[in-house]
């Protein structure tokens, strides 16, 4: 199944005692382009989530949120500051001895003093912070390809509706196109009829002259490819995406036959078919737009 380009998806969860939260969103554009916002604490990991993002999307402009929260996951170091509790050890014995006092002194009592204990934060292991991201950024983009294919879905059902409509008027052309050749013979046949008056008309000049004009007007070719690049196209919307850019080439091809077959007839009801087909492939054009 196809996928279209404008999407969003979000998750949040909680990896190791890391808590994240992952979201994104998209709109169209001709190749890859990633922004990721992340806490100015995580930034190692943009390269992380721009392989996951590269590996799941293709085409398109891509908006990456993170946040995440180590703040659970960290852990608490105490430290001595063990010259300033010696220094304080030496003042109270000194002031024991001094003043003929009780010189014991517990060691919670000593580490009671000021700046003697001090606690500090480790940093939570990087590996285990992108390991989170990824595993969180995982389950938004699931939710982000769960909702490009239903919109890709709507795309391709529109788009095989409309060419099915250009199948009918490429059959619609090539059905006249015989008709034209033969009208033509026809009026050629009764204007020199007019012009000649009792005068016999060659019937070998007006079979050569109208072998001259079906050779002009004829447009078999054009349909054939046409109708060639009808079933190529549906064959590449059966094999899902991507193929964004291989449709809009196809598309192309086949405007440009559409272009060739009005410049060939001479015919008012084939060139207003003709005029059909280029609005209805001008709207397949703008639908592939949405297309990764």
């Amino acid at each position: 199944m196809i996928k279209s380009m404008t999407g969003y998806g979000g998750a949040k969860g909680e990896v190791n005692a890391i808590a994240v939260t992952a979201e994104l969103k998209s709109v169209n554009n001709r190749f890859l382009d990633v922004s990721v916002r992340l806490p100015k604490s995580c930034l190692f990991a943009e390269e992380a989530v721009r392989g996951a993002v590269a590996e799941r999307i293709s085409r398109g402009k891509v908006d990456v949120f993170i946040t995440v929260d180590t703040s659970q996951a960290e852990q608490a170091v105490i430290r001595v500051n063990d010259n300033l509790a010696a220094a304080y050890l030496r003042a109270v014995r000194d002031t024991a001895e001094k003043y003929d006092l009780d010189g014991d002194i517990s060691a919670l009592s000593l580490v009671r003093f000021p700046e003697v204990l001090s606690a500090e934060k480790t940093d939570t292991d990087r590996d285990l912070v992108v390991g989170a991201i990824r595993t969180v950024l995982a389950q938004a983009l699931d939710g982000f390809d769960a909702m490009r294919a239903r919109e890709g879905g709507k795309l391709e059902e529109d788009i095989r509706a409309k060419l099915d409509g250009l199948e009918a008027m490429v059959a619609a052309v090539e059905a006249r196109s015989p008709e034209t050749v033969k009208e033509y013979r026809e009026k050629l046949y009764a204007r020199m009829q007019e012009v000649l008056a009792d005068t016999a008309v060659e019937e070998g000049r007006i079979l050569q002259e109208a072998a001259i004009y079906a050779d002009k007007v004829a447009v078999d070719e054009e349909t054939v490819r046409l109708k060639s690049h009808i079933d190529q196209f549906r064959l590449m919307l059966s094999g899902g995406s991507p193929v964004g850019r291989k449709l809009d080439f196809l598309v192309q091809e086949m405007n440009r036959e559409a272009n060739t077959t009005g410049s060939k007839c001479a015919d008012s009801q084939i060139a207003r078919t003709v005029i059909d087909m280029k609005a209805e492939l001008e709207k397949i054009r703008e639908q592939i737009q949405n297309i990764e």
